[in-house]
């Protein structure tokens, strides 16, 4: 039997969720087993659901063997990938990092190692403000997601307070505005609140838009025009966070993403790409509003955080549209 006290960074979670990342390397049927026959909190049975405070004893009635075979302690040890992100904000709870493009937020099939979430933590690490072998279930993690050649504002809850906070608020419209900076192919007239039903195709990775229903809400504004009215600057405000969502959803009303090559027009990418040497959509993140903190992080109210253009991104923009102030 091993007892294990929750803290903080592993409080207000359910039962379920805690074991399954305490136990990674049992299978879901195994985790539900164990909470049948193996586990106690505070000297009783407790459900899946059960909510983890801090405080709480929680007993798992494993053996040693079994046990190890389960809970593979963490790997202490940093991966040694080069740090490319930037930093727009940061304090003791959490962390804005600017993601460049072609940089994966998180792993996937290919790449496993140099991703976003990995070099963030190894900078954790490096400042002694996340210690591995000191955690049970808790690693830092972020609260939304960048396409690989997308841009911009990716942020981090580095304790467990944080992230649960920070995971709540980016549900909410209300209390944290998500802005994109891009380029869109064509003249944008006016500002459009876009609507609609999002479908993924996963074998072709790409997002269809229906415009029956309102599952997805994508806000866009003009900001200026190209001299020969091809391009349109424009700042979208995402509503709804989904796959693709702003690739697809601009395409679907004709106004695509410049260098975008999975929804994008092709001569239009062509002429991007020739004259700038980009070769991914021109889509930032650029823009981070808390309208209303919530909680240990109610201290957030009205922060607005900003990450700059990457390089190439900024000479097109500069030479499409002239010197503009950006909102």
């Amino acid at each position: 039997m091993i007892e294990i006290e929750i803290g903080p960074n592993d409080a207000e979670q359910r039962l379920d969720r805690f074991l399954r990342k305490y136990l990674r390397e049992a299978s879901l049927s195994r985790i539900y087993r164990i909470i049948r026959k193996d586990v106690k909190v505070n000297g009783s049975r407790a459900a899946k659901d059960t909510v983890l405070r801090r405080g709480d004893r929680l007993a798992l009635y494993l053996k040693e063997e079994e046990l190890q075979k389960y809970h593979s302690e963490k790997k202490t040890e940093r991966t040694g990938i080069r740090k490319n992100f930037g930093i727009a904000y940061e304090d003791e709870n959490i962390l804005a990092a600017v993601k460049p493009p072609g940089l994966l937020t998180h792993g996937d099939g290919r790449e496993k190692k140099n991703t976003l979430v990995n070099q963030v933590t190894d900078y954790l690490i490096e400042k002694g403000e996340y210690i591995p072998r000191m955690e049970k279930s808790f690693s830092p993690a972020s609260v939304n997601r960048l396409d690989r050649n997308t841009a911009g504002l990716v942020l981090f809850g580095k304790n467990g307070m944080a992230l649960r906070t920070l995971n709540d608020m980016m549900k909410d419209k209300e209390a944290v505005g998500k802005y994109y900076l891009t380029v869109l192919c064509g003249r944008l007239e006016e500002e459009r609140t876009l609507f609609g039903n999002l479908e993924k195709d996963s074998a072709s990775n790409r997002v269809m838009i229906s415009e029956r229903g309102r599952a997805v809400e994508t806000r866009v504004r003009p900001l200026a025009y190209s001299s020969d009215g091809r391009y349109t600057l424009a700042e979208v405000r995402l509503m709804t966070g989904r796959t693709h969502q702003i690739r697809a959803h601009l395409a679907s009303v004709g106004y695509p993403v410049a260098g975008d090559a999975k929804y994008g027009n092709e001569s239009d990418n062509r002429r991007i790409s020739q004259k700038y040497g980009l070769t991914s959509q021109i889509l930032h993140a650029g823009r981070l509003k808390f309208f209303c903190g919530r909680g240990e992080l109610s201290y957030l109210t009205d922060l607005e955080i900003r990450a700059a253009l990457p390089e190439k991104f900024r000479k097109a923009v500069g030479d499409l549209f002239g010197e503009i102030r950006l909102p």
